[in-house]
């Protein structure tokens, strides 16, 4: 039997067992992926929605996930709230909250979500119990992308696995005349930076200050030292076109040999793919620095939310789409082309992902069972968003305020969080 055959049987059963007639299913899923990878990973999943017998509807919403979460608001004021929408981790607590989300807990039993899902998301997509939402993938935020090219011609033997290592590395990098880091300054880059800083020089501060929003752990000397690093880094490694570039373009500078590292998410993958760029010859990827020398994995992951529908085509809808987003069909086809892996535990990545790919699912395994794996503040799945915000301007500001000082950047940033309590 086919997939759409499946899913249309799947939703001839659940219609039976309600005793409602049977619904043509859509839905206008609400999303921020307008560009790239992005763009094409989800146009990955109306067509398999259409596919199963969906009528497929999207809202795109460029830009910042605020811009997203802003027009979501607007049509819940407006008594319209959409079928279906991306959100991140306390968002999604927060809306369901509100009492607006759909119950999916019915498919979610008769699909065996809490066999395959990974541990680490249940809980998201369920937080108060009952299933409200699907995942879609899962992120890894600590990678560190190299150019084998400028990584030989500047004399630099070996990845570096340790900050001590990296800046070694860079200072040689630097001396050759290229520039060590891609980097595009915004709120949300340099935070991801910074989150990768603090991860890897101390794994408990990181667990204080941006899980817990613990205020002395932010105004603590570790932050200090983690901020220091990140001077260093901005001042140094890398290039004053930082201000201005487009974000999408940080991973081709290291594909073309024009900078040695990228530090970034493994949307990246999807972003090297497409512009043509090969593992192992143009770039590599690895973990990137920490001084504790275990595997880590900082994680984020896309989800799905479902919100309460009267139309009986877009509850019918809902239900195609959750079980279309968590069929391991759609979790292959998708993050082979965003570049993240899947959200089901038990999907082989033995053939058609790339080996970048394959070493995150080996060291999400590695850092679950290590005691390692730590959510993304910087990509909104740990403390609320005016916490996050609070931080993300501030490393900002630091970023691009060069006589601020590290000391002064760490109580800033408490004093801006605290704020906000």
């Amino acid at each position: 039997m086919t997939f759409a055959l499946k899913a249309s049987a799947g939703l001839l059963t659940f219609a039976l067992l309600s005793g409602t007639a049977i619904a043509e299913p859509k839905t206008n899923l609400l999303h921020q992926w307008a560009t790239g990878s992005d763009a094409a990973a989800v146009a990955k999943l109306g067509e398999m929605f259409t596919a199963a017998g969906g009528k497929w509807e999207q809202t795109s919403i460029a830009g910042h996930t605020a811009n997203t979460l802003a027009k979501l608001r607007a049509d819940v004021i407006a008594g319209n709230a959409p079928p279906a929408v991306q959100l991140k981790g306390p968002e999604i607590v927060e809306w369901n909250a509100t009492g607006m989300t759909a119950n999916l807990d019915e498919l979610a039993a008769a699909e065996g979500w809490e066999k395959v899902v990974a541990p680490e998301l249940i809980s998201v997509m369920k937080p108060t119990g009952n299933w409200v939402a699907a995942p879609m993938n899962i992120h890894r935020i600590n990678w560190l992308w190299s150019s084998p090219k400028v990584l030989k011609e500047a004399g630099v033997d070996a990845v570096p696995k340790t900050w001590a290592e990296f800046n070694a590395a860079c200072e040689k990098v630097v001396a050759a005349g290229k520039i060590c880091i891609a980097h595009s300054t915004a709120d949300w880059t340099d935070s991801t930076v910074f989150e990768v800083v603090v991860y890897g020089q101390d794994i408990d501060l990181y667990k204080k200050a941006f899980v817990e929003g613990d205020v002395d752990a932010l105004r603590s000397e570790g932050m200090v030292k983690a901020l220091t690093q990140l001077r260093l880094m901005t001042s140094k490694y890398m290039d004053p076109g930082m201000v201005g570039r487009d974000w999408d373009t940080m991973s081709a500078m290291v594909g073309k040999g024009d900078a040695a590292f990228h530090i970034m998410g493994d949307w990246t993958i999807g972003l090297l793919t497409a512009a043509g760029f090969k593992e192992g010859t143009d770039y590599t990827c690895s973990q990137a620095p920490t001084d504790w020398g275990k595997p880590g994995f900082i994680l984020n992951a896309d989800s799905v939310v479902f919100f309460t529908q009267k139309d009986p085509d877009y509850v019918s809808g809902q239900q195609l789409l959750a079980k279309t987003i968590l069929s391991p069909e759609f979790q292959t086809a998708f993050n082979q082309a965003k570049g993240s892996i899947p959200a089901r535990m038990d999907v082989d990545l033995s053939s058609g992902f790339n080996p970048c790919q394959q070493l995150s699912q080996k060291d999400l395994q590695a850092s679950i069972d290590g005691g390692t794996l730590v959510r993304s503040m910087a990509h909104n799945m740990t403390i609320p968003q005016k916490y996050r915000g609070a931080i993300m301007d501030t490393v900002t500001e630091f970023v691009n305020t060069p006589a601020m000082t590290p000391e002064q950047a760490a109580t800033a940033i408490a004093d801006a969080v605290e704020a906000q309590m």
